[in-house]
C-alpha cells in the first residue's frame, strides 16, 4: 500500500468510512426524534450513484469528491414546506432535539474511535519496546541523566511498553508543560528515575518533533560504515567509493560505525573532507565533497551511498500488545479519551504558541498515512482509523460557524437570549467560518507540500 494507488485506495476508503460514520450519526438521531431527512450523500458534487430509499423517499448518493458529506433536512429556511410536513421540519423541532441531531455526528465518530481501538486492542498492537538510542550531547535528555540503552519502564506511574506509549505520554506532558519522573531499566538492570521539567522545555514541540527536541533517539543497531552501494552521478561515486569499502576515518577522526560516518557528512554540506577506507584490506584515501540538501528546514550534506542493513535488527525489542475482549472495553474507552484530551491540548497549543502549526496534516499528509498504516496490518490502520476518527470528532465540535460545534454555539445563544440570532448576524458568523477554515487548509496544504519537498 506503500505505492502511490495503494495511498489513494486506503485514503479514499478511509475518508468514505469516517464521513459515513459522522453523517449516519446526524441522520439516525434526526429520524428517530421525528425529523424528515431529504438526502444523505457521502461526498461532494457530480452524484456516481443515487437511490431512493423509506418511507420519506430520501435520497441517498455516491457523490464524486469524497472529502466529505452531508445530511439534507426538512426546513423552511432552505424551502418552503408544505403545512402537514411543517412539525417535521428541523427548524421547528425543540432546541433540545436540533442540538442532539447537531451532536450526534461528532458523537458517532468517538462511538467508531472506540469500537476501532477495541479491535486494535484484542487483534493485538505491534510495537518496539521504548530503548533509548544515542542521546543528544546537551540536549534536555543528557541534562536529565538519560542514557544509551535505557529502557523506558514508565511515564507518570503509567506503564510503557512500546515507543507508541511512551510517545504519548511524553506529548501529553509537554503540552500540560508539568515535571514528568521517567522510570528507566538501565545497563546491568539498575532502575532508575529521571525528571524531564516542561514548564523548563519551552522549545519541546517547536519544529522538528518532540522526540528530537528532547534530545532523544531511538535504537538502531552499530552497523559497521561498509559501503553496501553507491549511486550513479552523486558525490560517492565521484569520489572513487566502491560497494564493500569500510570507511575508517574522516579528517583525521576515526569512524566505528555507520551512524558516526552519516552524522559527520549530514555535519558537512559542501565541504571537503577526506576519508580513509579499507579496500580489499589495504587503506586508500579518498577526497569527497558532500552535496547540500534542504531538509526538515536545515541543510545537511549527502552523497548517495547506502549501508547493507542488518538482518532483523532489534527483533528481541519487537513486542505485541493483546488485550482480553473484555479488558479491551475499558482501554479503548480510555485511549479514546486521551487521544481525544491529547487532540485539544495540542490544538490549543498551536493556539498560544507552545506547538507548531506543522502539526497540521492536510490530505496529502493523511494518504501518506493511511497507505503505510494499510500496508503495516490491521492492528496499524485501526489505529489510524480512530485517530483520524477522533480528530474529526474533536474538530467538528470546535465553535467555528459552519461546524457542528458552531451550529451548536448558535443554539447556546438562543437559548440564552430566547430567540434565535438574526440572519444578518449568522451569515457574517458563516463567512467568518469560512475564512477561517480556508486558513487552515492553506496551512495543512503548505505543510504538506513541505513536507514532501523537504523545504
Amino acid at each position: 500500500m506503500s505505492s502511490f494507488p495503494g495511498m489513494l485506495l486506503a485514503f479514499v476508503f478511509a475518508i468514505s468510512v469516517l464521513v459515513s460514520v459522522h453523517e449516519f450519526g446526524h441522520f439516525w438521531v434526526a429520524r428517530k426524534l421525528g425529523v424528515k431527512v431529504l438526502r444523505f450523500s457521502i461526498g461532494f458534487g457530480k452524484p456516481l450513484w443515487r437511490r431512493r430509499f423509506g418511507e420519506d423517499n430520501t435520497e441517498f448518493v455516491v457523490a464524486a469528491l469524497p472529502l466529505g458529506g452531508y445530511v439534507k433536512m426538512l426546513d423552511e429556511r432552505e424551502a418552503p414546506v408544505e403545512d402537514h410536513e411543517r412539525s417535521r421540519a428541523f427548524n421547528h423541532k425543540p432546541l433540545w432535539i436540533r442540538s442532539a441531531v447537531i451532536l450526534a455526528g461528532p458523537a458517532f465518530n468517538f462511538l467508531f474511535a472506540i469500537v476501532a481501538f477495541w479491535l486494535m486492542f484484542i487483534s493485538g498492537v505491534p510495537g518496539m519496546k521504548p530503548v533509548l538510542g544515542e542521546i543528544e550531547p546537551d540536549s534536555i535528555a543528557a541534562q536529565a541523566g538519560f542514557h544509551e540503552n535505557d529502557e523506558i519502564l514508565a511515564i507518570d506511574g503509567e506503564p510503557t511498553r512500546t515507543w507508541d506509549d511512551a510517545s504519548m505520554l511524553l506529548l501529553d506532558a509537554a503540552l500540560s508543560r508539568h515535571r514528568s519522573d521517567v522510570k528507566v531499566r538501565s545497563e546491568g538492570d539498575r532502575l532508575q528515575e529521571h525528571v524531564i521539567d516542561f514548564s523548563q522545555a519551552p522549545d519541546a514541540l517547536a519544529k522538528g518533533g518532540l522526540l528530537k527536541n528532547l534530545g532523544f533517539s531511538l535504537w538502531r543497531p552499530r552497523v559497521p560504515a561498509i559501503i553496501d552501494r553507491v549511486l550513479p552521478g552523486k558525490p560517492a561515486e565521484q569520489a572513487g567509493l566502491l560497494p564493500g569499502d569500510k570507511v575508517v576515518a574522516v579528517d583525521g577522526k576515526p569512524v566505528a560505525f555507520w551512524r558516526e560516518w552519516v552524522r559527520y557528512v549530514r555535519a558537512h554540506p559542501g565541504q571537503t573532507m577526506t576519508i580513509r577506507v579499507l579496500r580489499q584490506g589495504k587503506p586508500v584515501e579518498l577526497e569527497m565533497t558532500p552535496e547540500a540538501v534542504e531538509e526538515g528546514g536545515e541543510t545537511v550534506g549527502k552523497i548517495g551511498a547506502a549501508v547493507q542493513p542488518p538482518e532483523n535488527p532489534g527483533n528481541d525489542l519487537r513486542v505485541t500488545v493483546r488485550y482480553s475482549a473484555a479488558d479491551a472495553v475499558g482501554r479503548a474507552f480510555a485511549r479514546t479519551w486521551s487521544t481525544s484530551a491529547l487532540t485539544v491540548r495540542t490544538l490549543w497549543g498551536m493556539l498560544a504558541g507552545r506547538a507548531s502549526v506543522e502539526n497540521i496534516s492536510g490530505p496529502l499528509s493523511i494518504a501518506q498515512y493511511a497507505g503505510y498504516s494499510a500496508s503495516a496490518g490491521l492492528a496499524s490502520f485501526l489505529k489510524f482509523l480512530a485517530i483520524v476518527s477522533v480528530s474529526l470528532g474533536v474538530l467538528n465540535l470546535l465553535p467555528v460557524p459552519i461546524l457542528d460545534g458552531g451550529h451548536l454555539l448558535y443554539n447556546i445563544i438562543e437559548w440564552v437570549q430566547g430567540r434565535p440570532l438574526s440572519e444578518y448576524a449568522q451569515q457574517i458568523g458563516q463567512q467568518l467560518g469560512i475564512g477561517l477554515l480556508l486558513l487552515l487548509m492553506s496551512i495543512a496544504f503548505y505543510n504538506d507540500l513541505s513536507r514532501l519537498f523537504g523545504t
